[in-house]
């Protein structure tokens, strides 16, 4: 059906892509929000490094010392509705059935190992040719928008969901994610992720180079020197 408005702008939604292997290869996984979230919270903790009592003495020259990139976590709240498929059921036949545990599913898995890989750890176990290790999670890009794609590790998962049909499968809820930036001191040097994150920080950058283009004339007058 086209549009009533063929001049009006696309919307962009925000996602999340989760890749299999931390490098190219296997197709992702893409989880598209039905809706974007109407806000978005971030917080940036700086990297300071721990001192000694010896070391007290050179604190002053040391103010602006950082170990790293800051800790930057992002929380956001996803609804999630069946409504819409459940109007045409002929074309969302997975809805019909299931409702939106599809859905949540997919963002649940973020924080799951896959258990291909459990199940591959411990049968090399049992013939002696690996001991038990920690699993492996997916790589995870929070994509909101072009200047924001960024590596992320979920660490939070809260659901409330608020309807369901005669199967009791939800059909509408409200997912609230917590994420932590990956940056590149958290990536192997050779990693899609690792290189996410730098596109990332360089884009940060050339906005901020914006922002002092079009202020430091209003500013430097009021400098003491």
């Amino acid at each position: 059906m086209s549009s009533d408005f063929p001049l009006r702008p696309r919307l962009q939604k925000g996602a999340l892509v989760s890749f299999p292997s931390h490098f190219l290869g296997p197709v992702p996984n893409v989880i598209v929000f039905q809706y974007n979230p109407e806000q978005l919270s971030r917080n940036l903790t700086d990297r300071i490094p721990r001192q000694s009592s010896d070391q007290k003495g050179s604190a002053r020259e040391e103010a602006y010392v950082v170990t790293g990139p800051p800790v930057e976590t992002i929380n956001i709240t996803v609804d999630l509705d069946a409504a819409d498929q459940l109007s045409e059921p002929a074309f969302h036949p997975h809805t019909v059935q299931f409702g939106i545990h599809p859905a949540l599913a997919a963002l649940e898995m973020l924080l799951y190992p896959s258990q291909a890989q459990r199940v591959k750890i411990e049968l090399l176990s049992g013939q002696g040719g690996a001991q038990i290790t920690s699993s492996k999670l997916p790589l995870t890009l929070f994509v909101w928008g072009k200047s924001r794609v960024v590596p992320v590790r979920v660490t939070s998962f809260s659901v409330t969901e608020q309807a369901f049909d005669q199967q009791l499968n939800p059909l509408r809820a409200k997912v609230t994610l917590g994420m932590k930036v990956l940056t590149n001191d958290d990536l192997k040097q050779t990693s899609l992720g690792r290189d996410v994150y730098i596109a990332y920080q360089s884009q940060k950058e050339a906005l901020a180079r914006l922002n002092l283009a079009s202020s430091v004339e209003q500013i430097t007058s009021m400098l003491p020197f």
